[in-house]
């Protein structure tokens, strides 16, 4: 796919270095960050996508977004049911929506499919192209154990051990349905797509970035990761933003 002209800096050393042109540019986040969502806005408005994935709504939910909704914050705030899906406040995530004039696409895992892999197992959740996109072969035993030690951390040490690997299964749900809906949109927009996700979602050696080289290996795709106060970001990224850390409680205190 023939890529379209964006402008992308990457900071080597102190001179910036401009990234080539993408067919998808994945925008990773800290979710309650809100300075990372106006570097996104930032972005969304200079690359000028045709389409815009958010992990944050189902492909249903994306559905509702007419041209009237985006222009009233409130009104696309209730029709999405924001308020009830647990994200954070929906005046970061909105900039977003009407910085270009993208269609709106949704990636998020119903829970009805989220419990459904862990049940039935991911390709029955997934469906169609299951194995496509990677989801019928276990990981490799390194990987499995870093994924799970991921989520032991990401849950306060409080799961049961044998949560770990289920919620790997969920986390390999939605990189693939991502995957799948970056794919969906380049085919029904023509491109170029922009991805709204959280850093561990965009990071290149397993995540979205990942199975979208298996599956479409010819499409240009780059990735933004966005950490806070300078701390490391694993997971490999062509770009790595730092802001601010945003106060926030310890979230460990849920899970005493």
């Amino acid at each position: 796919m023939k890529p379209l002209i964006a402008t992308v800096g990457l900071f080597v050393g102190l001179f910036p270095v401009r990234l080539s042109a993408q067919d998808a540019l994945i925008l990773g986040e800290i979710h309650d960050n809100p300075a990372h969502h106006v570097v996104q806005a930032d972005r969304v408005a200079e690359f000028d996508p045709k389409a815009l994935v958010f992990e944050m709504l189902t492909a249903e939910q994306a559905a509702r977004v007419t041209p009237d909704l985006l222009q009233d914050a409130a009104a696309l705030e209730a029709a999405l049911g924001w308020s009830e899906s647990g994200w954070p406040d929906f005046s970061m995530y909105y900039p977003i929506f009407v910085a270009s004039d993208a269609q709106i696409f949704g990636a998020a895992v119903p829970r009805e499919a989220a419990r459904q892999s862990m049940s039935s197992g991911l390709a029955a959740a997934f469906g169609e192209d299951a194995d496509r996109f990677g989801l019928t072969r276990p990981l490799p035993p390194a990987e499995q154990a870093a994924r799970e030690k991921l989520q032991a951390a990401a849950h306060c040490d409080a799961l049961p051990q044998d949560m770990l690997a289920p919620m790997v299964d969920i986390q390999r749900l939605r990189d693939a349905t991502l995957a799948r809906e970056v794919i969906r949109a380049l085919a029904e927009t023509g491109g170029p797509v922009a991805v709204i996700t959280g850093n561990g979602h965009a990071r290149k050696d397993w995540g979205v970035p990942a199975i979208l080289a298996q599956v479409a290996p010819d499409l240009d795709v780059q990735v933004l990761g966005q950490t806070e106060d300078g701390a490391p970001l694993e997971g490999g990224f062509d770009e790595v933003h730092s802001s601010p850390a945003h106060p926030r409680p310890d979230p460990c205190l849920a899970f005493q």
